[in-house]
């Protein structure tokens, strides 16, 4: 990963650039529609499909997904909090941290993060060595991955100082009843719990940067690392969220045993089929998804999202219900996302594509039903011998993650049974 211009390199982004970006996404999203109207107009009249008007939609489909794409990104960088000048910020134990570390990015002086580090009686990271980043560069490590990752932005979140969190869940709760206010109580049965555990796998990014950027006072350093390592990290946990398979990374959310959700118990995923292999239901394939909603119970539904990659919401959105409407809707604004039968879309490129017997569509409460875990504490190693003449940045961070509500978590299955 080569390094970027930081702090004064492009342009800052506008409310303006925003809104114009919104704007053109919103009359992609009208042609769409009056073009997918005119091409079921054309089936409905017993008329075959105009090749001119499939090609003419699909190509509106793409630039929809692109006008979606700058929005999301333009949205992403107004509003990214800014990290301001070492020389604005107070003197005290962070500012002493803050201006050791940029020593050391700068010029590889480690004697300021060594004798920090030492005080905290928290000295490298094992074998490999390094140095803490500063305690706000790490919070804006993680704010810029939560935007990107799809999956983190939805589930549950927990920062643990260990390498393991165990969290016991109860499976079922305690027996209650009705009793007379003479009776006798009888004693009643206790809850079952289980013991959910969670280890926190390390993740690292190496990005580089040229000495000549380094050197460069109007390169806010903290901004510069924060970019780079975030979208590396987002990119590595949001694959991992979904299929990771747990080995030396998290568990995804795809890689549990799934079974039909009329069988489906504690520890599995529970999942519905269209009925159709490799497709929606042809002649009513909305009534998929109404089926599908309604398997998962209504104390989660409240806090529901959809999960699929690019791919399949395009093809979802040409489906209507029976007034006529569009399932799909656009964003009210551009900091939000579109929804389907008013349920906000989570947009997850790791989601497989439809295809025999995929799983290519989740649903359900996220944060309830998945937890993502980070170790506190982000660490830089300097080395800038292994590829001179630039300067490499080995960084870590150890985090996991897997489900902790089976039941909160449903799957469309494109499959017949």
């Amino acid at each position: 990963m080569n390094g970027g211009v930081a702090n004064g390199g492009a342009p800052a982004v506008t409310g303006d650039d925003v809104a114009l970006a919104f704007d053109e996404f919103m009359r992609a999203f009208e042609a769409y529609k009056a073009t997918n109207d005119e091409r079921i107009a054309q089936i409905e009249q017993q008329i075959s499909e105009d090749p001119v008007t499939t090609e003419k939609l699909e190509r509106i489909n793409r630039a929809l997904d692109q006008h979606k794409a700058t929005v999301d990104r333009l949205t992403l960088k107004s509003a990214r909090p800014q990290l301001g000048p070492l020389a604005t910020r107070s003197f005290g134990a962070l500012s002493q941290h803050k201006a050791a570390f940029e020593a050391y990015m700068r010029h590889g002086e480690a004697g300021g993060l060594h004798a920090l580090e030492a005080k905290a009686l928290s000295v490298g990271s094992g074998a490999d060595g390094g140095y803490l980043v500063p305690p706000e560069t790490e919070a804006a490590v993680i704010r810029g991955v939560k935007n990107i990752s799809p999956i983190r932005a939805i589930a549950g979140n927990r920062t643990v100082s260990a390498s393991v969190y165990k969290k016991p869940f109860a499976i079922t709760g305690p027996a209650t009843g009705w009793v007379a206010e003479t009776a006798t109580r009888p004693e009643t049965n206790s809850p079952t719990l289980a013991e959910l555990t969670f280890p926190t796998m390390e993740l690292y990014a190496m990005p580089s940067a040229t000495q000549t950027l380094l050197d460069d006072s109007a390169v806010n350093i903290d901004e510069w690392l924060a970019e780079e390592i975030g979208i590396a990290f987002a990119q590595q946990e949001g694959t991992a969220f979904v299929s990771g398979d747990g080995n030396n990374k998290p568990k995804g959310f795809l890689d549990y045993t799934k079974v039909a959700n009329g069988s489906w118990s504690w520890g599995n995923i529970g999942y519905v089929a269209t009925g159709t292999d490799g497709a929606f239901d042809t002649t009513n394939p909305s009534d998929d998804l109404i089926t599908f909603i309604y398997t998962l119970k209504s104390e989660y539904r409240a806090n529901a999202h959809w999960v699929m990659n690019r791919a399949t919401q395009a093809a979802i959105r040409k489906f209507k219900d029976a007034d006529g409407n569009y399932l799909w809707t656009p964003p009210e604004r551009a900091d939000l996302a579109p929804t389907l039968m008013n349920y906000p879309i989570a947009e997850s490129e790791d989601m497989p594509d439809v295809a025999s017997d995929s799983f290519s569509v989740a649903f359900g409460d996220f944060q309830r039903g998945y937890l993502v875990v980070d170790r506190a504490g982000i660490r830089v190693l300097r080395d800038p011998y292994s590829a001179k003449p630039y300067v490499l940045f080995y960084t870590t961070k150890r985090v996991g993650g897997g489900v902790q509500d089976f039941d909160a978590i449903k799957l469309l299955k494109f499959g017949t049974s």
